[in-house]
């Protein structure tokens, strides 16, 4: 079992930048491959970025390659999602999930079977 707590929301003016993290508890955690997703109002939860369970392979949605960037740090079991040169369009809630080490899935919502509560990300224009 792992359970995972978001953090480091906020407002912030387009252009900003936000770094949110994800504590994450359970032995588990080294052997999970991490990702963030992300929901707007109306719309459904689509992917943002995933960490490999060794944290040697990053993957991100088009969305945000070259604006975010995904870490862990397996000694303090927590995920981060840096997030510069935000727009409008990135209001949403982001979510933590924890998925297997099947890699293949890192973008699907089936391949994580834990998630976080979410933390509400709102940028301004």
């Amino acid at each position: 079992q792992v359970q995972l707590v978001e953090s480091g929301g906020g407002l912030v003016q387009a252009g900003g930048s936000l770094r949110l993290s994800c504590a994450a508890s359970g032995r588990t955690f080294s052997t999970h491959n991490m990702g963030w997703f992300r929901q707007a109002p109306g719309k459904e939860r689509e992917f943002v970025a995933a960490i490999s369970w060794s944290g040697s392979s990053l993957y991100y949605a088009d969305s945000a390659k070259g604006r975010f960037t995904i870490s862990k740090d397996n000694v303090k079991n927590t995920v981060y999602l840096q997030m510069n040169s935000l727009k409008p369009e990135d209001t949403a809630v982001y979510y933590c999930a924890a998925g297997s080490t099947d890699w293949s899935t890192r973008i699907y919502i089936y391949g994580y079977p834990y998630w976080g509560q979410g933390t509400q990300v709102t940028v301004s224009s």
